[in-house]
């Protein structure tokens, strides 16, 4: 008997609990990884140029004489002749299998294809051709968060990736409870193995294209820069059209970006920003560390300053999102000015006193960083309704400043004349849908 009244005492107290859980649907959005094998013979006899195509996955963009290379992630390079900013023409599309990263010097283009540093000379643009190939430099990378591997050793030809497909579910849930976060996906999908710099040609002559702050390719003097996870390979271009492999410096773990400024490099990388003397442009000599804690940073300088964002994400760890400015007038030991909170701060570029942060899925925001202490008080404009992952401010082009953007949903260009009122020039879309 007494159980029976226990009974009808608990059903109306557990009806209640289920009553006041509500179910709702989530759509949430994941990167599914899946192991692929791929030949090397397959990846060098896949070198092609086509006819333009849409822009579906951008990666780097790099600019050189009034046109454009945008890279498509992990296939190849968009060509666009971009001396009109208003009216930018697609002109080719160079298939290149494991490409990420861009340099132009002259008229020859430099670009990785998994283990392989290819070059091509574009000084025609009807007629792109291959003309040199340093083979297997390259042994690991990373594409939206998949590594790929390759050991030239014991006659291994293989290498070994992961396809990344984007899934949606939708799912459900509990509506009182915290939802799952998806923000993620448009943190780190397109540049988790990016970042770049203004390149400007060295002493040895020659003239170089400008990059990104999310470049590991950059150009000096007579070489060629290309840092890794944990190391930098120096590769001789002082004959433009057969580049050779002069030496490796091993870095340290968690390398991502590198930013060339006067006879100094500044690299990027997620426990810190490391400072390198380059006035031997072949035996480039660490200098300092600047550290902070594991996350994604990208650097960009001007003058005794240097501007380094912090990101977390899902392969940047680490929760700091913020702009640290640091004093590198003292390059043995650089100095932390201040650091101003950010929402999620991917690639930037500085015209000073012009300093332009993307936030990756919440916009591109401008401001006047004439005085470093109060940075957020003069933030200019903010664009909200974009996706912003990495700039090149141009400066003046034809009597307009330009600024070259690229994010998940396109290329823009915009006019900075009026860096309170950024005049958007032109767009150039991305075909699949946007997810967020």
């Amino acid at each position: 008997m007494n159980r029976i009244l226990d009974l009808l005492v608990w059903l109306p107290v557990a009806w209640l609990a289920t009553a006041c859980t509500d179910n709702c649907t989530e759509t949430r959005t994941f990167r599914q990884y899946t192991p692929v094998t791929l030949s090397t013979t397959q990846v060098r006899q896949a070198i092609s140029v086509m006819g333009a195509r849409t822009l579906a996955k951008p990666g780097k963009i790099y600019t050189k004489d009034g046109y454009l290379f945008i890279n498509e992630l992990k296939e190849g390079i968009h060509v666009i002749d971009n001396r009109d900013p208003s009216a930018p023409k697609q002109l080719a599309f160079i298939n290149i299998p494991g490409n990420g990263d861009i340099a132009v010097r002259d008229h020859f283009l430099y670009a990785d294809s998994y283990m392989d540093l290819v070059t091509f000379d574009i000084a025609n643009l009807a007629d792109i051709r291959e003309v040199a190939r340093v083979q297997n430099v390259f042994t690991q990378g990373r594409f939206e968060g998949g590594w790929w591997f390759y050991q030239p050793t014991n006659n291994n030809v293989l290498i070994s990736d992961q396809r990344v497909d984007y899934v949606t579910q939708t799912v459900q849930t509990n509506c009182e409870a915290t939802p799952a976060s998806t923000g993620w996906w448009g943190v780190d999908v397109m540049f988790a193995s990016s970042a770049s710099s203004d390149i400007k040609a060295g002493s040895a002559g020659g003239s170089s294209g400008t990059g990104g702050s999310m470049a590991r390719f950059a150009l000096y003097d007579k070489y060629l820069y290309a840092v890794g996870s944990s190391d930098m390979k120096l590769f001789n271009v002082e004959k433009p059209a057969s580049p050779a492999l002069s030496t490796t410096l091993t870095m340290g773990n968690g390398i991502e970006t590198i930013f060339p400024y006067k006879d100094k490099l500044f690299i990027g990388s997620q426990t810190g920003m490391l400072i390198y003397d380059n006035s031997n442009p072949a035996q480039p000599r660490q200098l300092s560390t600047f550290s902070h804690a594991r996350v994604c940073d990208p650097v960009v300088v001007n003058g005794n300053t240097a501007y380094v964002t912090l990101r977390s994400g899902n392969t940047c760890t680490g929760n700091a999102n913020q702009l640290d400015v640091v004093d590198v007038s003292n390059l043995v030991s650089p100095k932390l000015v201040k650091s101003y909170p950010m929402r999620n701060p991917h690639g930037l570029g500085i015209d000073f006193p012009n300093l332009f942060i993307c936030e990756g899925a919440y916009g591109l925001k401008s401001f006047n960083a004439s005085d470093p202490l109060h940075i957020d008080r003069n933030m200019q404009q903010y664009m909200e309704d974009l996706q912003a992952y990495d700039v090149i401010p141009l400066g003046t082009v034809s009597g307009q400043k330009i600024l070259l953007m690229i994010g998940q949903d396109g290329f823009y260009q915009f006019d900075y004349s009026n860096p309170a009122r950024l005049r958007l020039l032109s767009k150039i879309p991305v075909t699949r849908p946007i997810l967020t």
